[in-house]
């Protein structure tokens, strides 16, 4: 299962904090199982078949070809100097 850092989790925190949905999460989807591409948005709920995460208080929903693709993997977040954001995904040890 993805797991998160303590930054990942205070970040997603902030962003879903930002969009004023109480029990809302960072929802990542993916197109297919082979493509590269992850989407990742805020969401107020998770949708029908998604896998949810929740650490120290951060939810993340996972659709189901993303949830197979982050099964072994941890999420990282960095917020540079401008307030972007920038998820990093690494394998488990």
């Amino acid at each position: 299962m993805l797991t998160l850092t303590e930054n990942a989790s205070t970040v997603v925190k902030t962003l879903v904090d930002q969009t004023g949905a109480d029990e809302g999460g960072l929802r990542i989807s993916q197109d297919a199982p082979d493509s590269p591409a992850l989407h990742v948005i805020p969401s107020e709920a998770p949708q029908p078949g998604d896998q949810v995460v929740e650490e120290a208080g951060a939810r993340v929903f996972l659709e189901e070809i993303a949830a197979d693709t982050l099964d072994d993997k941890i999420l990282d977040a960095q917020v540079d100097d401008g307030g972007g954001v920038q998820f990093t995904i690494a394998p488990q040890a």
